[in-house]
């Protein structure tokens, strides 16, 4: 495993892209402490084949299941994370003919309006690049040992929908 620039562990880098690839290293999957640059990210996904990019930009909000909310705090088991995440984009490359493809998710403390995921497919069509982003974020949300810590404004705080972390290995009790 790598590290970025930061310090940040990388998941995979890609090389050796095809004639309309770019044949720097990309990197496909990043965990990190600092803020999302939605616009570098996008600008990064640009081949002459491509005639659709879909992104997905899931930010703090200021409410959730009728409590207000003051800041989130993302933790992640950073090696497993990554892992399964880069299993998640391999997956999206093998069912949707994307071209690229890639996420970035954050971790630690959020305020209200940042960008705490992202995640960029890069098509032929509009229709494979809004499928391939909504797999991988759907699939990232149930997969990935990324867990969300909610802290309002009442000063209450709590860990959301986490009924596994209770339990070893994520296994319900039977």
């Amino acid at each position: 495993m790598t590290s970025s620039p930061t310090g940040t562990p990388n998941c995979r880098k890609v090389t050796g892209w095809s004639s309309y690839h770019r044949s720097r290293e990309v990197e496909m999957f990043v965990l990190s402490k600092d803020p999302i640059d939605c616009t570098r990210l996008s600008r990064e996904l640009d081949l002459p084949a491509a005639g659709a990019l879909v992104t997905f930009e899931g930010r703090v909000r200021a409410e959730n299941e009728g409590r207000d909310v003051l800041r989130l705090e993302y933790e992640a088991y950073a090696g497993l994370a990554e892992k399964e995440a880069q299993r998640i984009l391999d997956e999206a490359r093998g069912r949707f003919p994307v071209l690229d493809i890639r996420c970035q998710h954050r971790i630690g403390l959020l305020e209200i309006g940042e960008v705490a995921v992202w995640v960029g497919a890069l098509s032929g069509h509009r229709g494979e690049a809004f499928d391939a982003c909504q797999f991988v974020i759907d699939e990232l949300k149930q997969r990935v040992p990324i867990w969300k810590k909610e802290y309002w404004t009442d000063g209450d705080s709590g860990w959301v929908r986490c009924e596994h972390c209770a339990h070893p290995h994520g296994h319900q009790e039977t």
